[in-house]
């Protein structure tokens, strides 16, 4: 082979630069990162480190009576309760509304599709508003359901409607695009050798949407633990009943104890991010289950 013809069909040599290493396929590594780490600080971490740094100037003893008050740790149990049985809901519900916007056509599904965004548009003293008007013991279904000792406004069980509300988009959107990339020729093999329905959803389509399943329960959860305007209007914010830690927050601040708030924040910071890293691992291990399955 003549040496034209070699320089032809000999591929070109990767390019090289710097010590010696392949040169990056997308250049400004070390910019983007400088300003991604300053971005993070600015938003994320000076607020945060902040907010720590006030708890500081509490003694042990001060902080310990701040965050275990009898009236704070009702508000704990409220707010954590409420929030995990709300993104229990969501997960179940939100499965079937995802699942039915996926897999049926039917006259008004766009329309469907748009009102399940809607909490993310709508203010979140509005959504309380219209909940307290619809649940409330003189609203438009309340006053149904009270003459028969149903009561879902002004106890803690408006709290956790509220959050159900304010969390149902979270599942259906983090579910909806995995169900669409399932493969359906996956269920009608698995139905072809004799597997029952459930049997389908357990062992083929479950394991392939549990990570997404996982996903929105986390996100419904932590949004749920910092909600505020939707549950103030239904939740009627007795003390020791149906008073959120939020709330707690807000009076301690319109109190003037700073110290106090920073140090509950700083409790429902730790508790739900310990929470967030618990889902996040169960994740990590679901997804390597799968893998290992594959």
């Amino acid at each position: 082979m003549s040496a034209p013809a070699a320089a032809i069909a000999a591929p070109p040599a990767p390019a090289t630069g710097g010590r010696g290493g392949s040169r990056k396929v997308l250049p400004g590594f070390n910019l983007t990162l400088g300003y991604t780490l300053l971005y993070l600080s600015l938003v994320v971490l000076i607020p945060l480190s902040a907010l720590v740094l006030k708890t500081f100037t509490l003694s042990w003893d001060q902080f310990v009576a701040a965050v275990t008050s009898p009236r704070v740790m009702a508000s704990y149990r409220l707010t954590f309760g409420a929030s995990f049985i709300a993104a229990l809901v969501n997960v179940v519900f939100g499965l079937l509304v995802a699942w039915v916007l996926v897999r049926y056509s039917f006259p008004g599904k766009k329309l469907v599709d748009a009102l399940v965004d809607l909490p993310f548009a709508l203010p979140t003293a509005v959504a309380g508003i219209a909940l307290t008007a619809l649940l409330a013991g003189n609203g438009w279904i309340g006053q149904y359901l009270e003459p028969l000792g149903i009561k879902l406004a002004f106890n803690p069980n408006g709290v956790v409607i509220a959050l159900i509300f304010i969390g149902l988009p979270f599942v259906v959107r983090t579910v909806q695009p995995v169900l669409e990339d399932t493969e359906r020729e996956l269920e009608e093999a698995a139905m072809s050798l004799g597997a029952t329905r459930w049997q389908t959803f357990s062992r083929v389509i479950l394991p392939s949407i549990l990570p997404a399943l996982l996903t929105g329960f986390a996100m419904a959860f932590a949004r749920a633990v910092g909600e505020y305007g939707s549950v103030i209007f239904i939740a009627g914010n007795m003390p020791m009943v149906s008073e959120i830690t939020p709330l707690i927050i807000i009076g301690k601040l319109e109190q003037y104890d700073y110290a106090g708030a920073t140090a509950v924040a700083t409790v429902m910071l730790v508790l739900s991010f310990v929470l967030l890293l618990v889902i996040n691992a169960l994740q990590a291990w679901q997804r390597q289950r799968s893998g290992a399955q594959g």
